[in-house]
């Protein structure tokens, strides 16, 4: 056994070859997932309540990002930021099963005489390439030689293992199916990709080191351990978060547990779908027959796990939903954000969607500070007056943490359809929260000097100011939902109220004047009071304008690159 240990070519080449196999499946999955984001936010929000389309959808995804972990951390981040159900999730999830299996598909070609000329020309592309388009591309070209170069590095490796009598015996106790599923869920725990276990297999099996059992056993267990990375990134999520980990979790280990007494069937029927070459035989056979056998296997074994269960989608999520109950409602902080899922990050369509909810959740808080603005200004105590500024520090952080994380969305790399949004998000983040200072600075210390000068609103004062406001509060409203749908006619609404508004503020200036020339007390300061809380509203209506401007802008941009694409 010491001399397997002190071959030094055989671990460096290992662990160098694994190395290189996720390494180069870590750039392969971000690079397509920058590539492809906008297409999957797409196909996402096209969701039905169908299931089977569902699981297509999970599929597809999966075998775009080539990580079912990716795609269930994805359906976490999505159901944190509301953009999905729990019950929609589930076939998505199954889905994502399948999906994965492409990459054991393409492993177990012959691929490694591919691996160097896919690194050349994936660099090339990278540094010669203007369009960035073409650049993720050479990326995922160059991760894609680099998983097949790891893999040949590893084989290359394993070769003295084929005569290593200790191997030879451990390889053995795979037939062992419990075994041999515990060895695959803590490797693919420990390394966090399936695909990685998977190639290893087909490495194994390609230098006629492991038989088809073993593998599936191992493969099996692999579908285990990859649950680990969406549990962890569960972790602090919403309930229904930590129930989108739970349900990849039992269906998984479900499968696992369904199918680990039927390995000799399971094995049986690939080597019915898969390609034979009975010329040849003994290890040479194993060589040439298994990589291929493992492969479908693995296929077969995912799509029959979808096709049995999918059925049971509903009972799923009862057992879940009994499994991980509903806390107790708490009121949440008022300045702790909803939406801003930090495992979006890297996706930047998915973590732009959940900026613009934050965003939309901060302007809808905004709204609430201006409604609740009348007829304070006009008539509220002075406490009351200092509970609507406080509300404004619910503003100020919610407003922090949204400019920090498109910071963050800022340093990935960006399409210029995706540039043009961030910019507009920081702009209306930024216009909401000026609007939160108007009203809980020059609002409410215009309303504090009317209760120093002893200043009292007539009624029919108060009537045409409260008629203004609401406009003005509509105005916002209306820009907020624009901006939170996406919706370019509702904000072109907004923008049309403009002459409404100028009529009600002429109203409301030659009842000003009649009112200066009426005999009443403190005539000048209520006046004056008066004059300025219009003006405030009226910058408020500016503020809701500019944001439906704004979104009026970015639509536009929207439909221009979509027409160009």
């Amino acid at each position: 056994m010491g001399e397997i240990f002190s071959n030094t070519d055989l671990w460096v080449g290992l662990f160098g070859g694994l190395a290189l196999f996720l390494y180069g499946m870590d750039l392969l999955t971000r690079a397509l997932k920058r590539v492809a984001g906008d297409r999957m936010k797409a196909i996402l929000e096209r969701l039905t309540g169908n299931r089977f389309m569902g699981a297509g959808l999970g599929a597809l995804v999966t075998s775009v990002v080539q990580s079912s972990s990716v795609t269930t951390v994805l359906m976490v981040g999505f159901i944190s930021a509301g953009v999905m159900s729990l019950a929609q999730s589930i076939p998505v999830i199954m889905g994502a099963n399948i999906g994965t299996t492409i990459t054991a598909q393409i492993l177990a070609f012959k691929v490694s005489a591919l691996a160097l000329p896919m690194v050349s020309l994936g660099v090339l592309a990278m540094l010669a390439a203007r369009s960035r388009t073409v650049q993720e591309y050479g990326t995922a070209l160059l991760g894609l030689g680099l998983v097949f170069y790891g893999m040949s590095v590893m084989s290359g490796a394993m070769q003295p293992l084929r005569s290593y009598q200790p191997f030879i015996d451990f390889m053995a106790t795979l037939k062992n199916p419990i075994l041999a599923a515990a060895i695959g869920a803590g490797f693919t725990a420990v390394v966090q990709s399936s695909s990685a276990t998977t190639g290893i297999l087909i490495v194994l099996a390609a230098q006629g080191l492991i038989g088809l059992d073993a593998a599936i056993g191992i493969a099996l267990g692999a579908n285990v351990g990859t649950c680990v990375t969406a549990l962890l990134a569960s972790i602090g999520k919403p309930r229904e978060a930590v129930r989108a980990a739970l349900v990849h979790t039992l269906f998984n280990t479900a499968g696992v547990i369904l199918w680990i007494g039927f390995i000799p069937q399971l094995a049986d029927l690939a080597r019915a779908v898969s390609p034979a070459f009975p010329e040849m035989s003994g290890a040479t056979r194993r060589a040439a027959e298994v990589p291929r056998q493992i492969a479908n296997a693995h296929t077969l074994f995912n799509v029959a796990n979808t096709l049995l269960m999918i059925g049971f989608t509903v009972q799923i999520a009862r057992l879940v939903e009994w499994v991980l109950p509903d806390r107790p409602q708490v009121v949440e902080a008022e300045h702790r954000p909803k939406h801003l899922d930090r495992s979006l990050i890297d996706t930047p369509p998915f973590a732009l969607e959940a900026a613009r909810r934050e965003i939309a959740r901060m302007g809808k808080r905004v709204g609430g500070m201006v409604d609740g603005a009348m007829p304070l200004a006009i008539e509220g105590p002075r406490i009351r007056l200092d509970q609507l500024a406080d509300r404004d520090r619910a503003v100020d952080a919610l407003h922090e943490a949204v400019i920090g994380y498109l910071g963050e969305i800022s340093l990935r790399r960006l399409s210029k359809a995706q540039s043009a949004q961030l910019v507009e998000m920081v702009g209306v983040a930024n216009d909401l929260e000026q609007i939160g200072d108007l009203v809980a600075r020059d609002l409410v210390v215009s309303s504090q000097k009317r209760l120093d000068d002893g200043v009292v609103v007539s009624p029919a004062t108060a009537r045409i100011i409260k008629r203004f406001h609401q406009a003005v509060l509509t105005a916002l409203q209306g820009a907020v939902e624009a901006f939170e749908q996406g919706d370019a006619s509702r904000a072109a609404a907004v923008r049309e109220m403009k002459g409404a508004l100028r009529e009600l503020n002429h109203e409301v200036a030659l009842h000003g004047i009649e009112r200066l020339t009426a005999q009443a007390p403190r005539r000048a300061k209520t006046y004056a009071r008066e004059v300025e809380l219009i003006e405030i509203l009226d910058d408020v209506f500016r503020l809701a304008r500019r944001i439906a401007r704004s979104e009026i802008a970015e639509q536009a941009a929207l439909k221009a690159v979509e027409e160009v694409s």
